[in-house]
């Protein structure tokens, strides 16, 4: 027994080697974490139970029979992260440069069907050159196994993807069907063609940086949600996350100890409001003054910046927050902001994570760019991702409330739970200004003074529509509020939301204006 013990021994020591240790030096010297290194940053020490250590490729052509290396360029396995189990895969640039093989493909294939037998979520940390060119159709074949799997585990189970080097060509759907994407700064590189490819097509001369890192495809893309500095910074950042998320669809997320007993009164919020209602102001100030201990961790920050997403905790329960960004664009929604919230509001629908709005939008972004590029369809899909949600939803209107705006950001009238307003609050079919020029054209013109008339009515249209009272009168607002005490409010509302219950029509899937 000994002998087969030590037999063991060595072989779990060659492949925890992976393509060796010239190739694990190379990787150090590029300024990366090894597959296993990333995995023992990322979970909780010595949580990891690995499987399939031994698996090897099948291939023989090219002298491949030569080259059989344990693991096969993936490390798999289930660990635990803040006590809590998840199922991973950390792909191994040592090995063939962490190409995907048969036999890679089905390891993770693998973990991810057992991950959604248990209801845990799954985390890829991807750092492949793609293809095994080797395998040829076999290795594709694999990336569809894997494409299949994460379709099917969509809404089932979250799904977190870090890109901690290339992800190119096919490669890239697998991460872009996931929930979540993190990159590093220099190091991440994801596209569907490369540099030289792209050149010989089309002619443009592009780094690698400019046409897939990281900062491209947070800003201008809206491929990553998160980007770091560092792999490290990535572990964190994904711990932080899970913080937020349930281990699937039908768990809640966790709830953390709040004391209600506390002042939960905030009157720096009756401070933040600008009196001119065209000045802007940053709503992250009057996030950090609503959610437990000032703690928000924005997805997508760099991208859409005219609404903000993220998670925070109200009242110690995971909530999900979007909100009009007035300090870019005037908060107004267009295009890329639409498809940014759409997505973040049916994560958290599929999850049970509650939803809080903090709306101030003028409306959606006009002109021809927005018009011929799909507004109305991309526009309808955030429309249709707030009355679709079942999960518990409150929306705060501290200023601006316009037009199809009003309706599409959570109003009462699809199904918004709790709507409340502050006084500065002015829900109208447009902007005083525009809708004064259009009612009263024709007095507007007779007048001997143009000026005084325009400013005449628009005083009067303020008085009349530009607040919150018409809306409440109609019940459209539960309540108009002060500022100081919306956190309060909103601690009382999520509590009270706990057991909400609300149901769609049966059907086979709903078809989302995509």
């Amino acid at each position: 027994m000994k002998e087969k013990l030590e037999k063991l021994a060595k072989l779990k020591r060659e492949a925890s080697l992976g393509g060796g240790i010239e190739k694990i030096e190379s990787q150090h010297s590029k300024g990366k974490l090894t597959a296993r290194e990333r995995i023992a940053f990322l979970i909780d020490e010595g949580s990891l139970e690995e499987i399939d250590m031994f698996v090897k490729h099948r291939s023989s052509d090219f002298g491949m029979t030569d080259q059989r290396i344990p693991g096969d360029g993936v490390v798999t396995g289930f660990a635990r992260i803040n006590g809590r189990p998840v199922a991973i895969f950390s792909q191994d640039f040592t090995v063939f440069g962490g190409s995907l093989s048969e036999t890679h493909a089905e390891k993770i294939c693998k973990i991810m069907d057992m991950a959604m037998k248990i209801g845990i979520p799954i985390i890829g940390l991807n750092d492949s050159g793609g293809a095994r060119i080797q395998e040829g159709v076999i290795s594709l074949g694999g990336y569809a196994d894997i494409f299949l799997r994460n379709t099917l585990a969509s809404g089932v189970i979250p799904q977190i993807s870090a890109i901690l080097g290339p992800c190119a060509g096919g490669a890239v759907y697998s991460p872009a069907i996931t929930d979540f994407i993190f990159m590093v700064k220099n190091t991440s590189h994801m596209f569907v063609t490369g540099p030289n490819v792209v050149k010989t097509v089309t002619h443009e001369d592009v780094s690698f940086e400019a046409l897939g890192g990281a900062e491209t495809h947070a800003s201008k893309s809206g491929v990553a949600h998160f980007i770091s500095d560092s792999e490290m910074e990535v572990f964190h950042n994904i711990r932080k996350l899970l913080e937020f998320l349930p281990s699937n669809w039908k768990d809640t997320p966790q709830e953390k100890n709040f004391d209600f007993n506390q002042n939960l009164l905030c009157p720096g919020l009756d401070e933040i409001i600008p009196d001119s209602p065209n000045k802007p102001y940053d709503m992250h100030q009057i996030i950090s003054n609503l959610v437990d201990d000032s703690e928000f961790l924005e997805v997508h920050s760099e991208y859409a910046q005219n609404i903000i997403v993220g998670f925070g905790r109200i009242g110690g329960l995971a909530v999900g927050v979007i909100a009009n960004q007035p300090s870019v664009l005037a908060g107004v929604l267009d295009i890329n902001a639409s498809v940014k919230g759409a997505r973040f509001i049916r994560f958290c629908d599929a999850f049970n994570i509650p939803l809080l709005v903090l709306e101030d939008v003028p409306g959606f972004l006009p002109g021809t760019e927005q018009e011929w590029n799909g507004i109305i369809r991309h526009g309808s899909k955030l429309l249709f991702a707030f009355c679709e949600a079942t999960v518990p939803k409150v929306t705060v209107i501290v200023r601006k409330a316009y037009g199809g705006a009003y309706d599409v950001m959570n109003s009462k009238h699809i199904r918004g739970d709790f709507n409340y307003a502050w006084p500065s609050a002015e829900i109208a079919v447009m902007g005083p200004k525009g809708a004064v020029e259009i009612i009263f054209k024709k007095e507007i013109s007779k007048a001997e003074d143009h000026e005084l008339k325009l400013n005449e009515k628009l005083n009067e249209y303020i008085e009349k529509f530009a607040n919150p009272y018409i809306a409440a009168e109609r019940g459209f607002i539960d309540d108009v509020i002060n500022p100081s005490e919306t956190r309060l409010r909103l601690v009382n509302a999520f509590q009270l939301l706990k057991n909400k219950v609300d149901n769609n029509p049966k059907k086979k899937h709903c078809n989302i204006p995509l």
